[in-house]
């Protein structure tokens, strides 16, 4: 059984922990994980041992924000204040896992804060229109992501809930976040966006499968774009902004998502 470390979602607000962590946990056990979670005030030697016990990681959601030092931005009245400890633990994490190849899934805060990790940037307030991203787990579907065909992602999507319609997969999505992927990490390519407002909905590793990029057969690349593109990697790595763990009952591709990464990280 494969043993998936996953970090406490906040340092600060014990409620939410109680509340939102049972959840990644039932998701992660279900499809055939063991979870190990991460206490957030354990030293970084405990961290990394843990870390390195395991064969793969889930970044999970949190109240908090990035902290905007990370991206070189000051911070907006808007945004949350940083958790450093979180921070700190996805960092270890996130390291140990490239250093040996281990999955990692990214769910919410757990995608900013691997794009964060690579380089990346965040906008760091969504305005409310034409999407309230900010809908809350009491909305079980909020808006559609398209989701780039060629993408890992969409190998992942099953493929009644998440329809081909003009050259994208339609995956229905629920929706709880203020902040959102502006430029992609190192590495990093945009797989899915809101299609009201070109909100960043997902980020997986590219994976280079030729030499010649102008060859991708992604469509519209205004949607799209390959921010940085890297040599070939295998390491599998996926953020997604939505909440998976929310949905994992009546959503198959919600389970499709942790069983690939469980998949993966037994692999």
């Amino acid at each position: 059984m494969p043993f998936i470390a996953i970090p406490q979602p906040t340092s600060t607000d014990l409620a939410y922990n109680q509340r939102a962590l049972p959840q990644y946990l039932t998701a992660i056990t279900r499809s055939g994980g063991e979870p190990v979670v991460i206490d957030l005030a354990l030293p970084a030697a405990e961290v990394r041992k843990l870390a390195e016990s395991c064969d793969g990681v889930l970044l999970p959601g949190s109240p908090a924000d990035v902290h905007t030092e990370l991206y070189g931005q000051p911070r907006d009245p808007a945004t949350a204040l940083p958790d450093h400890p979180r921070d700190a633990a996805d960092h270890i994490l996130l390291e140990d896992a490239e250093r040996h190849g281990k999955p990692v899934l990214g769910i919410c805060y757990g995608l900013q804060s691997l794009n964060v990790w690579r380089g990346g940037s965040l906008i760091q307030d969504l305005a409310p229109v034409p999407v309230n991203h900010e809908a809350g787990g009491k909305v079980a579907i909020a808006h559609t992501a398209l989701v780039a065909p060629d993408s890992l992602l969409a190998s992942i999507l099953v493929p009644t809930e998440a329809p081909l319609v003009d050259g994208f997969l339609r995956l229905p999505v629920n929706t709880s976040h203020h902040q959102a992927v502006s430029v992609a990490g190192e590495g990093l390519r945009i797989v899915a966006r809101c299609p009201n407002d070109g909100v960043v909905e997902a980020v997986e590793m590219f994976h280079v499968e030729h030499s010649d990029p102008e060859q991708e057969s992604m469509p519209d690349p205004k949607m799209f774009h390959v921010e940085h593109l890297p040599p070939h990697r295998t390491q599998f790595l996926l953020g997604v902004q939505w909440h998976p763990e929310r949905s994992y009952e009546i959503s198959a591709t919600s389970r499709a998502l942790f069983n690939r990464l469980i998949a993966e990280a037994g692999a």
